[in-house]
């Protein structure tokens, strides 16, 4: 069973970050991280990609999780797809949704950083065309069918039938009619709660659009910094890191980081009041101490 934080009549699943983009972070630490995370209250551990940059590659890093976890699930959030070899990333999530017994929810996205695309190397120009050549083609992998004639299938079967939950991030709307045609949800960025609720509106028109059934899933990012200084050092870590995203992502992310327990709470409502299903929480800085004070904001 999966915690829950409830609000009223409306419940929230609530996740947290890895604290793998922070320097001098060693794998001991994220371990541990996760282990502590796994003994609850959270529902999903989720983790951040990028190519250029000293954090831990997402899916060699969760499949060393998933060995010391058993509940939580693993969350890319967001994995970038189109920096990766098509086939080879529908077999490696295939595998980690195998390891982990179902529980791999793969976000997906194409990043805007030209860096990691120069550094991998892929066009950074037609990123777009080639993940939805790769959606489709995990979604083949995914059943068991031939990726080509004479060629295939790709094992291992993933666990959940036909493959991991897919949710897929970004605000253009190329990425919100991916949503509608491969995705099970839609994964918003650390934005206002009101910003979110327009994205997913549009994101629910592409789903009746491709006469999808149900509804798909609402699962947000924010962040978090609670001990004793943490929201500055938060702050200026969230500056370094979104900077290249533009001055005003940047000091959009920094603003929204909840320092208090009050603003965690009332952060969740906010999020809550537009529907959200989960909203994975990320570490403003890496102090082991920070899951825990988040922790008893949310139990």
């Amino acid at each position: 069973m999966r915690p829950t934080l409830f609000l009223g009549r409306i419940s929230v699943k609530i996740g947290i970050g890895l604290p793998s983009t922070y320097a001098g972070v060693d794998a001991g630490h994220l371990l541990d991280w996760a282990r502590k995370a796994d003994a609850g209250p959270f529902s999903s551990l989720a983790i951040i990609d990028r190519l250029v940059y000293p954090n831990y590659e997402p899916l060699i890093l969760l499949g060393a999780i998933a060995s010391v976890t058993s509940r939580v699930r693993l969350m890319p959030a967001v994995l970038l797809a189109p920096l990766r070899n098509s086939g080879m990333l529908a077999k490696q999530a295939a595998t980690l949704d195998a390891l982990s017994a179902g529980r791999l929810s793969l976000g997906l996205g194409i990043g805007i950083r030209q860096d990691d695309y120069l550094a991998a190397p892929s066009n950074f120009h037609d990123r777009g065309k080639r993940f939805d050549e790769q959606l489709a083609l995990m979604r083949r992998v995914w059943s068991g069918e031939a990726v080509a004639d004479g060629v295939g299938p790709i094992g291992p079967a993933p666990v959940q039938e036909g493959g991991p939950e897919v949710l897929i991030g970004g605000r253009a709307p190329a990425a919100i009619s991916r949503v509608g045609r491969w995705a099970d949800g839609y994964l918003a960025s650390p934005v206002e709660p009101a910003r979110v609720e327009e994205q997913y509106a549009l994101v629910l028109e592409s789903w009746r659009e491709h006469e999808r059934e149900g509804r798909p899933r609402l699962v947000g990012t924010a962040y978090f910094a609670l001990g004793p200084g943490a929201l500055e050092r938060a702050v200026e870590a969230a500056h370094q890191y979104y900077t290249p995203n533009g001055p005003a992502v940047a000091k959009a992310v920094a603003n929204s980081i909840y320092g208090s327990p009050k603003e965690v709470r009332d952060g969740i409502r906010r999020y809550a009041d537009i529907g959200m299903d989960e909203l994975a929480i990320f570490p403003g800085v890496a102090d082991s101490e920070e899951l825990d004070r988040l922790a008893d904001v949310v139990s």
